[in-house]
């Protein structure tokens, strides 16, 4: 495609990213003194593998450090207060990119600064109203892509589309015009007067009353309220946003819009369009081929993910093949560009090491299987910078397994022994094959380690020790596995973490805690969340209920349509198994979780009323009419897939609302949200417990300044932790 029809797109959808100059970091002059329990997640090497960029939270934010692969040095690079939520140091080694989200909320920004901290620079997202996400460096380190989620243009501009999209299929979910007063409510529970957050109606005008919920992002984020990384990324990686091949905006407007560029951050070269897409927000530029001539691009709403290989010159289509969701870093190009290394579930069950051979167009003429593990899924991919040698991190029933192939020769994979239970991210570090790895597990806080060619795995030493996990004589727990059968007899899995200092076979006080998601798997990592309740005398069970990843494609999608009636039912059977096991005391149950886990507790407790003595819902929904209302649109279109269509399926969503069965809640209800969460908005929260409150029922809401859809900052997740514990033991009992 000719480069004047590329730039007449980038001129009808605002312009590219342009680097915003900031003042320097702190770079090496600055570096404060550590806190003694901290986490440290999402390493990124540079190129000799010497120094590695990474987040650390000792100072109370996840803030961006530098420090030596094998010595204690470290430094603090930016000191500014903006959480930090991605990493990626340039393969030439000049510049160190990061995505930043500003005040703590769900828009972000992308960052590049130099390893010293000078030339720092704002590379996308400055304007208001955008976000942008991080992408890959280009082989030489000459240009970054970055993702520009735009908001749509103002009524009456019509934007007018030059180049040919990547084709997707039409899955049927796109809005098209919303009737007026689509999301009013027509069950039992109305909705009530009272300051909120904006308003609930599509419209701005809301139903009667309205209560407050603005603009937001996609219900489902990997992960929990945790000291340390989620497993995955807010925006265009969490389990909310995605494509849905196009369709207008929720209000019959214009669609927003994602546009993808490669950038060179000294602002010396013209940005260059890789891909754009209405309606969506997975579109991530994951490589780009040696030469140049390929990039390979992941899109696609939750549950629909593919991998799109994309010529550069005229953005058109070569290949296309499906990947699960997950780690958005997917793949590879060969160093000659005619293989794609993949991460994918293409016509399986479990994601695989795939090998797609590549015509000169970028077009498959082959697909073969590398590496496969039965009942498994490979989870995190990373390569040597030669592309001989991949590192392989498969997901064995919640915890890791760690390997090395290679790529060249039929030799059998190596087993990398782990100290952890659970692999975040894997980094190769260095021409001759070091690796650098993010670990967690259930009695250590997140680390970096670094692994030499042919070594064994040593803990950074800025990274915290095992022994200050845990205040001083309170042992961490490890958790274990359970398989409970649902009355369908579908299988179930999850883990079990029984407070320290109960008689054997005594059952005990349970919470039963829901991630969100719902593709979010229950892992054995530490949450401090999950001590401090354990430090009060409450077990924990952490189940997977359909719906969940690591189980299999069928499990994650058993929950789809009507088949979410059974995934409520599945939280009510994790608590039976429990007791029925003895480990649970069925007087003093509770459920408890986050995001989707949060919507999931407020249907347990209106589905199953007699069975918990309480709940403490966090970031969820409350009623899926008002979310899809309040939240941005290209969440909405993703996730009409995983809930139902607003409109074609708008009694479904009325009935899997715990709004519309308020009037069964029986138990006093804590509702916890952040103040800038545009995921989940926080007016799902706020008539959950106007209503629980207008029926006689304890119900309180804690709001988290300074925070989005993820609790980011030490002292809010601090005090979360605290009210939720206290209102645990307030409510059974203790």
């Amino acid at each position: 495609m000719a480069a004047d029809a590329r730039d007449r797109l980038i001129g009808a959808m605002s312009a590219a990213p342009v680097p915003v100059p900031l003042a320097d970091a702190a770079g090496t002059r600055d570096t404060p003194r550590p806190l003694v329990a901290h986490g440290c997640w999402y390493p990124s090497a540079d190129p000799t593998g010497e120094w590695v960029a990474f987040i650390c939270d000792r100072t109370g934010v996840p803030q961006l450090w530098t420090g030596l692969a094998d010595g204690s040095e470290i430094h603090l690079l930016d000191a500014d207060p903006d959480p930090v939520t991605e990493v990626s140091w340039s393969p030439d080694g000049r510049w160190i990119a990061y995505t930043v989200a500003p005040g703590g909320g769900e828009h972000t920004r992308v960052l590049c600064v130099r390893p010293d901290g000078t030339g720092r620079r704002i590379v996308a997202g400055a304007d208001a109203g955008s976000s942008a996400y991080l992408g890959c460096w280009t082989r030489d380190g000459s240009a970054v892509a970055v993702t520009v989620a735009e908001p749509p243009p103002p009524t009456g501009l019509t934007v007018r589309t030059v180049l040919p999209e990547p084709s997707a299929p039409d899955h049927g979910t796109a809005f098209g015009d919303l009737p007026t007063g689509w999301a009013e409510r027509d069950g039992p529970a109305t909705l009530l007067g009272g300051a909120g957050h904006g308003q609930v109606g599509p419209d701005g005008s809301g139903p009667d009353h309205g209560t407050g919920a603005p603009a937001g992002h996609g219900t489902g984020v990997a992960g929990r309220a945790t000291d340390g990384p989620v497993h995955g990324t807010a925006g265009p990686d969490g389990e909310g946003p995605g494509l849905d091949g196009g369709g207008s905006g929720l209000g019959g407007g214009a669609p927003d819009r994602l546009t993808a560029y490669l950038v060179d951050p000294s602002g010396l070269g013209t940005p260059v369009l890789v891909a754009a897409e209405s309606g969506a927000a997975t579109l991530r530029v994951c490589d780009v081929s040696q030469d140049g001539r390929l990039a390979l691009v992941r899109r696609g709403p939750r549950g629909r993910r593919e991998a799109v290989v994309v010529r550069t010159a005229d953005l058109a289509t070569g290949s296309v093949l499906r990947v699960g969701d997950g780690d958005p870093w997917i793949g590879r190009f060969s160093q000659d560009g005619r293989t794609l290394w993949l991460r994918s579930d293409h016509e399986r069950q479990f994601a695989a090491l795939l090998a797609a051979t590549l015509d000169e167009d970028g077009g498959r003429v082959g697909l073969s299987v590398v590496a496969e593990r039965e009942g498994s899924d490979l989870e995190l991919l990373a390569f040597a910078e030669d592309g001989r040698t991949a590192a392989l991190a498969w997901n064995v029933r919640g915890a890791s397994e760690l390997e090395t192939l290679s790529l060249s020769t039929a030799a059998r994979p190596r087993r990398v022994p782990l100290p952890h239970e659970v692999v975040t991210r894997i980094t190769r570090a260095g021409p001759a094959g070091g690796t650098v790895l993010a670990l967690s597990g259930s009695q250590r806080r997140p680390g970096v380690w670094w692994a030499p060619p042919g070594g064994l795995s040593a803990r950074t030493p800025w990274s915290s020790r095992d022994e200050d996990a845990v205040p001083p004589g309170r042992p961490p727990v490890r958790p274990v596995p359970l398989r409970p059968t649902a009355r369908d007899g579908v299988r179930l899995g999850g883990w079990y973490y029984r407070a320290a200092g109960r008689d054997a076979g005594r059952p005990g006080p349970c919470v039963i805690h829901l991630h969100g998601g719902p593709e979010e798997q229950e892992r054995p990592v530490f949450d401090p969340l999950y001590h401090e309740l354990l430090g009060r005398g409450l077990d924990v069970f952490a189940p997977d209920v359909r719906g969940s990843s690591g189980w299999g494609r069928s499990f994650v999608d058993a929950d789809l349509g009507t088949g979410r009636f059974a995934a409520i039912d599945d939280v009510a059977d994790c608590a039976a198994h429990v007791v029925l096991d003895g480990l649970a005391d069925p007087t003093r149950l509770a459920v408890m979780g986050r995001s989707y886990g949060g919507y999931l507790t407020m249907a347990s407790l209106v589905w199953h009323p007699e069975l918990f003595r309480t709940g403490v819902a966090v970031c969820g929904m409350s009623d899926l009419s008002t979310f899809f209302a309040g939240t941005e649109p290209w969440i909405a279109e993703s996730a009409a897939h995983k809930y139902g269509h607003p409109v074609r399926d708008r009694e479904l969503l009325r009935s899997l609302s715990p709004m519309s069965r308020v009037d069964a809640l029986r138990v006093p209800l804590l509702a916890v949200h952040g103040e800038h969460d545009t995921n989940v908005p926080p007016g799902e929260s706020e008539q959950m417990v106007r209503a629980a409150r207008e029926r006689g029922l304890p119900a309180e809401m804690l709001t988290l300044r300074d925070e989005g859809h993820e609790f980011r900052r030490a002292d809010n997740r601090r005090l979360f932790r605290r009210t939720a514990a206290d209102w645990m033991q307030r409510h059974l009992g203790l």
